[in-house]
């Protein structure tokens, strides 16, 4: 999910000009010629397909109910909510949800500050039957107040497992490239604050190699699979998101991005479809996301 607070996507492009030959090819490979197509032993699980709301926020705006319908129409068993519940309650909107056979396993959540905030936002996700709830974003240049959210993760994700919840945190691009000091990144600060009973991340691949090709790696992907690999906490859900030539966001497939390279290398609870800023249609968007990771093999 990516609220605009971060650096724009031009800025993120300018950040990768003047990389060696090496990883200017890496980042501007098409997927298709890149790809290997492997032996096709694995396919991503059909439950564990679901798509991020973020993308067809402009639909929900206009008409909530239809466009949740046409997700399911589609054939998503599930989806990740952000942006509220439009007017409804949480048990409103698990009735809704039930009755068009999707449901809600995942959010994106603000921190909370109190214990009743924190208490709301459990019981909400306990109502809709999530499994998880997650922290989309956070920035800062002060290693301290990384420090204090990763402290406040701690004890949101110590309820969140009391009451048989997953809580983890959902990345951008920033926290790889962000110098708090010495070299010291939030993604330095958090791997080593976070708790790893507790807390998981949500790993959104798009972000990732932006923020390895910020970094000026020759393997971008590879870079994304170290950031897996090298945490303590466990990796539990991709956002799966395309990159184009340009370095904005494109629909899953059409784009420069290795997936089956990190799908074959790591395994997850869910992936997640998300385009912030669709192609053609928030809807065509959909489809061809879903679409993407029903036939993908690796």
């Amino acid at each position: 999910m990516c609220y605009g607070y971060g650096p724009s996507r031009r800025s993120l492009l300018a950040a990768g000009l003047g990389l060696g030959a090496g990883a200017l090819a890496a980042a501007a490979t098409p997927a298709a010629a890149a790809t290997p197509r492997g032996n096709g032993g694995h396919r991503v699980p059909p439950d564990q397909i679901s798509i991020q709301l973020w993308t067809v926020r402009d639909d929900l705006s206009q008409n909530y109910d239809t466009t949740l319908a046409y997700l399911a129409e589609i054939g998503y068993p599930k989806v990740e909510l952000a942006l509220g519940y439009f007017g409804r309650t949480a048990q409103q909107l698990r009735e809704f949800l039930d009755g068009i056979g999707i449901r809600a396993s995942s959010s994106h959540d603000g921190l909370t500050t109190d214990a009743a905030g924190l208490d709301t936002k459990i019981s909400n996700a306990l109502t809709l039957g999530q499994s998880f709830m997650i922290v989309p974003y956070l920035n800062s240049t002060s290693e301290d107040e990384w420090k204090a959210w990763a402290e406040r993760m701690n004890v949101e994700a110590a309820a969140a497992r009391s009451a048989g919840l997953r809580y983890g945190y959902h990345n951008h691009a920033h926290e790889f490239t962000t110098d708090l000091g010495g070299g010291r990144t939030p993604w330095d600060v958090l791997t080593s604050e976070l708790d790893p009973r507790l807390v998981h991340l949500e790993i959104d691949i798009y972000w990732a190699v932006t923020g390895g090709i910020g970094r000026g790696v020759a393997d971008p992907v590879r870079f994304t699979l170290d950031v897996i690999r090298r945490a303590p906490q466990r990796v539990l859900q991709f956002h799966v998101k395309d990159r184009d030539l340009n370095g904005d966001m494109a629909d899953l497939g059409t784009g420069t991005i290795d997936f089956r390279r990190i799908f074959d290398a790591h395994r997850v609870k869910e992936y997640i479809v998300e385009n912030d800023t669709p192609d053609v249609t928030p809807r065509r968007t959909t489809e061809v996301g879903y679409r993407y990771l029903r036939r993908v093999r690796f």
